[in-house]
């Protein structure tokens, strides 16, 4: 799957949207990113391995916790200038 097909798809997700937007900020665990999704645990679990099968974000275990980034800078930097553009039209 193309590059940008990839980021739009997850993009189209209202909830991926708030969980992509939340991790631009940062790594952060599960129970970090359930305000920001405004969804229970498991609906954000679901999307976050859907984020991670497009590849968008990535994950690693650090004990009892799994925690989640952007994959790399490259899309890091795609989303961001997306959101501005879209943020500048409001």
């Amino acid at each position: 799957m193309r590059e940008e097909i990839r980021i739009f798809k997850a993009l189209c997700n209202e909830v991926r949207l708030e969980i992509v937007k939340a991790l631009l900020d940062g790594e952060k665990y599960v129970s970090e990113i359930i305000p920001y999704a405004g969804r229970m645990q498991p609906a954000v679990s679901m999307q976050l391995a859907k984020l991670e099968y497009l590849g968008i974000v990535e994950s690693r275990r650090e004990g009892g916790r799994v925690y989640y980034r952007i994959a790399n800078e490259k899309i890091k930097r795609i989303l961001r200038r997306i959101l501005k553009v879209i943020n500048d039209e409001k």
